[in-house]
């Protein structure tokens, strides 16, 4: 590799490392968030056996109280985790919330399918995981794009649940609020494995701490 190669990788892993710190400093001041996501997860690759599509709308308040509603696809069905705890509660009909149960995080019908716990999916987790990972992993073949109102940069890390396999990202950042907006996961030869869009932020908008325990009389 020439110098002024290796001059302009080291200049854009910089940029992408000033990216990420303005996340950090961005989320430092968020007390909560709302947001409507959709993800697919690739069995064998896009063009593999097929793919599993998840839509839902997701609650975050610190200290990381996360709920999430799904409309796709078990639609009506709430899922509510509170920090410290080992379990999450599941509300199968939302109009029936004091109709609920309990269920290890390590249980797999509250995990993605790709093994992501419920105390894995807010974005603070994932922004101290980009983080993280900038620190740690050598980041080679960087690219970054900078547009007016986004920013698009491909990250090698290692897996964000086992922490032990190689994998790359493709994490699309708002500037408005610099917080994900698109991330693809791929393994390392290319094959996709997730893509998640994430639209309709509302941030510190105070929500109700009902929303988190709804089989509570008000």
């Amino acid at each position: 590799m020439s110098i002024a190669a290796k001059a302009k990788d080291h200049s854009t892993e910089n940029r992408v490392l000033a990216v990420a710190k303005e996340m950090v400093s961005a989320f430092q001041s968020v007390g909560d968030y709302t947001c409507d996501v959709e993800t697919v997860f690739y069995q064998g690759g896009q063009h593999g056996t097929g793919y599993e599509r998840y839509r839902f709308k997701f609650y975050f308040k610190r200290k990381k109280k996360i709920r999430v509603d799904f409309s796709e696809p078990y639609p009506g069905t709430i899922v509510i985790y509170s920090e410290g705890k080992e379990e999450a509660t599941v509300i199968p009909f939302g109009f029936m919330p004091g109709l609920k149960f309990n269920l290890s995080l390590k249980n797999p019908m509250v995990k993605t399918p790709s093994g992501q716990r419920l105390d894995q999916t807010d974005m603070g987790y994932f922004i101290d995981f980009v983080f993280r990972s900038l620190k740690k992993i050598e980041q080679e073949d960087g690219e970054l794009r900078e547009e007016r109102e986004k920013v698009t940069f491909f990250l090698n890390a290692l897996d964000h649940v086992n922490q032990e396999k190689m994998g790359k990202y493709r994490i699309v950042i708002s500037k408005k609020n610099w917080l994900p907006i698109g991330i693809e996961r791929y393994k390392l030869d290319g094959t996709p494995v997730e893509s998640m869009q994430i639209r309709n932020y509302s941030i510190n908008t105070h929500l109700d701490d009902h929303l988190f325990h709804p089989w509570d009389r008000q």
